[in-house]
């Protein structure tokens, strides 16, 4: 039998979309006075995968990622997620969002992404959440599985993911010692 152990920390990846070519100032801090420092910020990369937020976001969406400077323990995603909600509620203008945030944690073996929505390849993880691998790291790359998303699918963000990793795997390392 085996037994518990402790999770090893993770790096806390948000997902930024919206018609900005660069997140805003006020999104940025309340990021920032939520989740701790930011560590990067990556993009814009356009989003022309899905015209799911089409009507409520409009056309020429972009998408950005923070990257958190803090690693965080896994079994936070939800609060992580109800928290991102929450973000995207106070910044909503007459009914409609302005960003949609996507929090996910990368760690050495996947990136994990939080949702609101059920699905047979998701599990609960709180707060009526669920948490989905998206990614899977082998063979030195991030690989996608049947339900990942095609923009987290793409070359681009698979290798943005990668670095992102090779600097968590640092941070780890400097952490320990």
């Amino acid at each position: 039998m085996g037994s518990a152990a402790d999770y090893i920390p993770e790096k806390l990846i948000i997902g930024i979309l919206s018609s900005n070519t660069s997140p805003s100032p006020t999104l940025l801090e309340r990021l920032t006075e939520s989740y701790g420092g930011i560590e990067r910020i990556d993009g814009p990369f356009p989003f022309t995968y899905t015209d799911y937020y089409k009507e409520e976001m409009g056309s020429d969406l972009q998408k950005h990622f923070a990257t958190i400077k803090k690693l965080v323990q896994p079994d936070e995603l939800a609060g992580i997620k109800d928290v991102s909600n929450r973000i995207e509620s106070e910044l909503t203008i007459d009914g409609s969002r302005t960003v949609n945030l996507d929090p996910g944690l990368l760690s050495s073996t996947r990136l994990v992404l939080a949702t609101t929505k059920d699905r047979g390849h998701r599990i609960p993880i709180g707060k009526g959440l669920y948490g989905e691998v998206t990614l899977i790291f082998m063979r030195g790359e991030f690989q996608p599985l049947p339900w990942t998303y095609a923009d987290f699918s793409t070359l681009e963000y698979r290798t943005l993911l990668k670095d992102i990793r090779r600097a968590y795997l640092s941070q780890l390392r400097n952490e320990a010692s």
